[in-house]
């Protein structure tokens, strides 16, 4: 594998355009053979363009291999040829497997017990676009096929052997017998491929309830696709909100690193968005893409330090608690790397 890593950057639309340099900044720092190049899509990409995922966007995602991209804004009204670019690219390049950890993280905001992977599907289920209107009725098509629901069950099981996580297969089988028994019946197969790893299995509402409960109850949830999204975003609120929240897709040539959250147009311009979810996505990428194990855990120890150091931008700052902006946090996570 060549020491060189090239890293296609989409800084998207919104806070995507200040926390996406900040990411880049900090993987500067840990990484000295890093090769950015830059690449447009978003909203306003589509608004110049005609288009939300330009051709040159694609082509350069694919000879870097790795994305970094930063936050859509989509219409809330029907644009006749827009199509969201984060879900077409997405299965462009076909990265199935969404990797979203959840740490409580030394703030007011967060829960301290948790510690928690959710690993989701990312291109079957009800995303896979294919709905249609018969008159006054509007039909969605939820696929769940045996290869994809396979392929994405040994992506959990593999990350859970190293740190012995117990594997919590989600699904709504008792009502959903066919799609999501065929879910289940196969992740189950895969886990008897993994006697060493410990698994069970949850009703996805039940799951979501004990999760509120008692944030420390589970280690790795594996997930279909809407049920993924919507457990991650609630993980996210408990580790103290969508800004603290890091993903990363992969498939088996390529990888997108993303925060979870989206545009934020209200604050976007103003400086004060929160950079450690694209900071950490940046981590993740050194981690499971690069295998670049020491620099993942030099950021993820830097934020710990920052944040221990009582650093909050204004999402995560408690009450009484000093508010800094975008430039700040990421300045004091890069002092804390050297």
């Amino acid at each position: 594998m060549s020491d060189l890593h090239r890293l296609c950057v989409i800084p998207g639309d919104g806070v995507g355009k200040e926390v996406i340099p900040a990411a880049v900044a900090v993987l500067r720092g840990v990484i000295d053979n890093l090769e950015i190049v830059e690449a447009e899509a978003g909203w306003e990409t589509f608004q110049q363009m005609g288009t939300a995922l330009p051709a040159e966007t694609l082509d350069a995602a694919r000879r870097c291999g790795s994305v970094l991209f930063g936050a859509v804004a989509s219409p809330t009204y029907p644009v006749e040829g827009y199509r969201s670019p984060i879900v077409a690219l997405r299965r462009a390049l076909d990265v199935f497997a969404n990797i979203r950890p959840l740490i409580g993280w030394p703030i007011s905001t967060a829960h301290p017990a948790l510690n928690l992977i959710v690993v989701r599907e990312n291109t079957e289920g009800l995303y896979g676009g294919k709905e249609r209107l018969e008159g006054d009725t509007a039909i969605s098509e939820r696929v769940i096929t045996r290869a994809g629901s396979s392929r994405i069950a040994r992506v959990a099981f593999e990350l859970a052997r190293p740190d012995k996580r117990r594997v919590t297969i989600i699904h709504k089988a008792n009502v959903i017998r066919v799609g999501d028994g065929l879910w289940r019946s196969t992740c189950l197969e895969v886990a008897g491929e993994y006697p060493d790893v410990e698994n069970d299995e949850g009703i996805v509402d039940a799951v979501a309830y004990h999760l509120v409960r008692d944030p420390g109850r589970y280690d790795l949830l594996l997930c279909p696709n809407l049920y993924g999204d919507i457990l991650s975003d609630l993980g996210a609120g408990l580790g103290g909100g969508l800004g603290m929240a890091p993903s990363l897709s992969l498939g088996e040539q390529y990888a997108i690193a993303e925060p979870t959250h989206g545009a934020a147009p209200d604050i976007a311009g103003q400086g004060i968005a929160n950079p450690i979810g694209a900071i950490l996505s940046g981590a993740l990428l050194a981690r499971h893409r690069w295998q670049r194990l020491n620099a993942a855990d030099a950021i993820e120890e830097a934020i710990n330090q920052v944040l221990d150091s009582g650093l909050r931008t204004p999402d995560i700052a408690g009450a009484g608690e000093e508010a800094v902006g975008t430039e700040v946090m990421t300045q004091a996570i890069q002092d804390a790397l050297r």
